[in-house]
């Protein structure tokens, strides 16, 4: 692995722990280049970088408390890295069309992300929302 691959990969693996588990803003601010696109952003969510800010800030976070990161896999190649995790949370407010259930969902991804000087340039994603939908399933009554 190049010393560029390896930065990459700890580029991923900052923003996954910074970002999507703490909420660190000004992290992601300094990961997501300008020139961002998001191709599988959520339905309604804007492919730029205010796009990864809204869905990630104002959805995700506070739709999943207690929120973590696991990572499974990582593979980086030339300027891409391809990782395999799940994001694990609280589901307490509706998340990708998904009511809450109060209960610790499980939801795995698999993300490609094509990164320039450390930054995010590209976004590709593959989300299994299964655990989140049966678990709100069976319970329908739930209140926050």
């Amino acid at each position: 692995m190049t010393e560029q691959e390896s930065a990459n990969k700890m580029t991923v693996l900052r923003f996954n722990k910074e970002v999507m588990q703490q909420g660190n803003v000004e992290a992601l601010l300094e990961i997501i280049h300008p020139d961002f696109i998001n191709y599988t952003a959520p339905p309604g969510t804007a492919l730029g970088p205010q796009g990864i800010h809204d869905f990630t800030i104002n959805i995700m976070h506070k739709a999943l408390t207690e929120r973590e990161v696991i990572i499974h896999d990582q593979v980086a190649e030339g300027d891409k890295v391809v990782t395999r995790k799940t994001i694990r949370g609280r589901h307490i407010a509706p998340l990708l069309g998904v009511q809450p259930s109060g209960e610790i969902v499980d939801i795995n991804i698999i993300d490609i992300i094509t990164l320039k000087n450390n930054r995010y340039m590209e976004h590709w994603s593959n989300r299994d929302i299964t655990d989140m939908v049966d678990k709100a399933a069976n319970h329908k009554n739930y209140q926050k």
